[in-house]
């Protein structure tokens, strides 16, 4: 007889045996084979201490061996431990686990080394191997074949947009209707159509671009697409509003930065019922026309506004834009004028080509700023409104330096596809967690390398925690969980 396989579960994981009958002396028994733990119950995957990670059925046996790895009898434990915590209570890694399917370990597993190690992906599995990762994930494949491969198969469009359509029902509740939008450049010099010459602020470079859009209130990363480098912010903000409603997300609010002011953006904007804030590049035909009508009388008591620890001179004016109602707001930074004026001045002063009537019309531009807004909003409440821009880009610097967003290491438009969207969801759950440690004396990663230390003995079936100092009890404190003692393997 072919036997069976019996099913239990002990202290909330579930174990394996194969039962198969046979006579001895003329009496029916049961010959009983462990299994082990149950990996994947589908695909018959399992895990012993004797045999390592197999898969078998029943009319084969063990029909494989999975990759061994290097048993390590003293793993880092606190950092995945606490990670792995986060993202379980707030439901990512089911999420994660739903989208990627057979993928889910190996994908978890490049999160989890983005967070928490970083660096080249060739040295993924070698992290992995000492690392309590290794229990979590243990159908993780991070050969360096097998992290292209991953790559590859994340930089699939259709994959994309189920993870989208998941991940977007994932945060509904944190979508405030507000958004914010803007783009970065990634340097690289990967021979493919997404990279291309780019000029910014004179500085010319060989990039792509990524354009991420935030969630205005709750500060969550809620998409992202891609360009090429010679691609321009303003062409792009049609096409992602119109991304994001094929999602079913409702947009009321945008605050975009000066690269994404046009014409035909502010026009599409009110068509779409959107409000806006944005700054004006001074190059505008009606900015220079608002400095030139309101810069004399400017600096005067009645338009100064506090913000934060500056000074400036707001006046609100009701103006045309194309067509519309708009407001324009033409402010004078007082810190920033005189830093500005004092900069003007020394590499103009010994400059003979430059008149002293010259000089007097460019200082008088100095500090100036002009923000515009379909909304008549108060003159206090402006910047505070406006520079929530500021979260978009502790996005992106978390991207680049958390989560291995650059250098680019790729090669094929499908691999790039797929980094990005490896980057994002571990730029996710760093904020996951950053937020979980908001008004404590930890950031994340100042508690992964903390937890770091913390480390786990394995025996052949228990995981033995070791003492926590009391830093590291000062994190499980400030998250309201305590470190278990003893895991089953």
């Amino acid at each position: 007889m072919a036997g069976y396989i019996r099913y239990e579960t002990k202290n909330g994981k579930e174990y394996a045996s194969v039962y198969r009958a046979k006579r001895i002396d003329g009496k029916k028994i049961n010959e009983i084979e462990w299994l082990g733990k149950v990996i994947d119950k589908e695909k018959g995957v399992f895990h012993n201490r004797n045999k390592g990670t197999f898969q078998f059925t029943l009319e084969e046996g063990i029909v494989s061996y999975l990759p061994s790895v290097q048993e390590k009898l003293i793993l880092d434990y606190g950092d995945s431990y606490l990670l792995n915590k986060v993202l379980e209570d707030a439901a990512f890694v089911p999420l994660c686990r739903q989208v990627f399917k057979n993928n889910a370990d190996s994908v978890l597993a490049m999160i989890f080394y983005r967070s928490l190690q970083g660096g080249a992906s060739c040295y993924a599995e070698t992290w992995w191997e000492g690392s309590y990762a290794r229990i979590l994930f243990p159908l993780a494949k991070l050969t360096s074949q097998r992290v292209s491969d991953i790559l590859h198969d994340l930089g699939d469009e259709r994959l994309q947009r189920l993870f989208f359509c998941e991940y977007l029902r994932y945060i509904s509740d944190k979508c405030s209707g507000g958004i914010l939008l803007d783009s970065t450049g990634m340097p690289n010099d990967i021979h493919f159509p997404l990279s291309a010459i780019n000029n910014h602020n004179g500085v010319i470079s060989n990039e792509s671009r990524l354009i991420l859009v935030v969630d205005a209130k709750s500060h969550m990363p809620i998409y992202f697409r891609y360009a090429a480098g010679n691609i321009v912010d303003v062409t792009t903000l049609k096409a992602t509003v119109a991304e994001l409603r094929r999602y079913g997300i409702d947009i009321s609010q945008a605050i975009i930065d000066a690269g994404y002011f046009s014409e035909k953006n502010i026009k599409e904007l009110y068509k779409s019922n959107i409000s806006f804030i944005t700054r004006m590049k001074g190059n505008l035909k009606l900015y220079k026309t608002l400095l030139a009508e309101h810069k004399t009388d400017l600096e005067n008591a009645k338009y100064l506004v506090k913000y934060r620890e500056r000074f400036v001179y707001i006046k609100r004016v009701q103006v045309d834009l194309y067509g519309k109602a708009g407001y324009a707001f033409v402010g004078l930074d007082i810190d920033r004028k005189h830093d500005e004026i004092k900069r003007y001045i020394n590499n103009t002063f010994e400059n003979d080509s430059i008149s002293h009537d010259e000089m007097d019309a460019a200082i008088q531009t100095k500090g100036i700023f002009i923000l515009v807004s379909s909304n008549e909003i108060d003159t206090k409440d402006i910047l505070p409104l406006y520079y929530t821009r500021q979260a978009i880009e502790q996005v992106f610097d978390i991207g680049k330096n958390n989560s291995d967003l650059l250098p680019l290491r790729v090669h094929g438009v499908d691999k790039f596809r797929g980094h990005l969207l490896l980057s994002f969801l571990a730029s996710v759950s760093y904020i996951l967690v950053n937020n979980k440690l908001a008004a404590s004396d930890f950031c994340a990663i100042g508690a992964y390398r903390l937890l770091r230390n913390l480390k786990c003995k394995v025996y052949d079936d228990k995981i033995i925690v070791q003492e926590a100092d009391k830093k590291m009890n000062d994190i499980a404190k400030h998250m309201k969980f305590e470190y278990p003692i003893a895991l089953d393997v």
